[in-house]
């Protein structure tokens, strides 16, 4: 964690730099919205053919993962859907179970992913969070605390789909306290998600916030937990700036001192992904190949999701972070297809 406050101590602090995805409106009219994802369209589309090359590679001595990567990676997911519905109608057989059963590893692993719709593939990351060995709270934090409204509520149902539960009632069984409930808002799926600033409001809920942390012996954590989980990203920004003409800390450091544990990475990743989700996903990424051994659930999770989101940013901040290029450190953490497969997606 000291890591993760550091960088967004520094970005917040420079005096080059603005909060990402946040255009003028004259440019959102003037212009069409820009797509930073590395994974397009093929132009020259044929599920039909696709699934008959899936299924000649599947089928071959020893499976031609080249081809499976080539296909795979290079069309997107709506274009893998329909890749699916045509190798059932072409085969009978489901292409899923197929691919499971000649593929092996963290190639295996990405491979399945890419299958799945983003809401599904949410839905599994964070079923599997809850159902493993300890709940693993940061694939949570990443998932609720950077998706909107929209992709949370499909998410929801996708869970619903998939393991006959609730997603809620799953949360509200394997967490506690003030984390549990800043979780359980996320999972509203109605944050506001206005680009409208009220400058009034924000110097109200940051004045708010340096009473209900900094200024008062023992913190209310409920104070912190409403605003963040509950403003939008822009609002939030603007927080930020008016926490520091209350502060001479800083709201980051500010709920360093006064949060932790679990509540404290959560909201802290609300933090950050409010000032520049796509430095927040870089530094996960970096930490996920930092040190002994790679975290690859983080890898493949945060490329696959992101391909057709804002890779081309994630890259970006990534260089501009860490002074060398995402790819060059899978290069050193990833081996074969599964090395293959990751730099394809990246936009090799």
């Amino acid at each position: 964690m000291p890591f993760f406050k550091d960088l967004f101590k520094r970005l917040i602090h420079d005096d080059d730099y603005e909060p990402e995805d946040k255009p003028d409106k004259g440019f959102l009219k003037r212009s069409a919205k820009p797509y930073y994802g590395t994974v397009r369209p093929d132009p020259d589309f044929s599920a039909s053919r696709d699934a008959v090359a899936l299924q000649k590679a599947i089928e071959t001595k020893g499976v031609d993962e080249n081809t499976i990567t080539e296909i795979l990676a290079r069309r997107t997911n709506a274009q893998r859907q329909e890749i699916k519905a045509a190798f059932q109608q072409n085969t009978g057989k489901d292409l899923v179970k197929a691919l499971d059963l000649v593929v092996k590893s963290q190639y295996q692993d990405v491979v399945l992913a890419l299958l799945m719709t983003p809401a599904e593939y949410d839905a599994h990351e964070i079923r599997k969070a809850l159902k493993g060995l300890g709940t693993k709270e940061h694939v949570l934090n990443e998932i609720l605390g950077t998706r909107s409204n929209q992709e949370i509520n499909s998410l929801k149902t996708a869970f619903k789909d998939a393991y006959g539960e609730e997603l809620e009632h799953d949360i509200d069984g394997d967490t506690r306290g003030h984390y549990q409930t800043a979780l359980l808002n996320l999972c509203k799926g109605n944050r506001s998600e206005d680009d409208d600033i009220d400058d009034g409001l924000a110097k109200s809920e940051a004045k708010s916030l340096f009473e209900a942390g900094e200024k008062k012996l023992g913190t209310v954590s409920s104070v912190f937990i409403h605003i963040l989980t509950s403003r939008s990203e822009a609002q939030l920004c603007k927080i930020f700036k008016q926490y520091e003409k209350f502060s001479t800390k800083g709201f980051a450091e500010a709920v360093e001192n006064e949060l932790s544990g679990d509540t404290e990475d959560c909201l802290m990743t609300l933090v950050k992904a409010a000032w520049n989700k796509p430095a927040y996903f870089a530094e996960r990424l970096h930490l996920a190949m930092k040190g002994r051994g790679a975290d690859h659930n983080t890898l493949i999770r945060i490329i696959v999701s992101r391909s057709e989101v804002d890779l081309k940013k994630i890259l970006h901040e990534y260089k501009r972070l860490y002074g060398i290029m995402l790819q060059q450190d899978i290069l050193e953490e990833t081996r074969g297809d599964y090395e293959r497969i990751l730099l394809v997606l990246c936009g090799d």
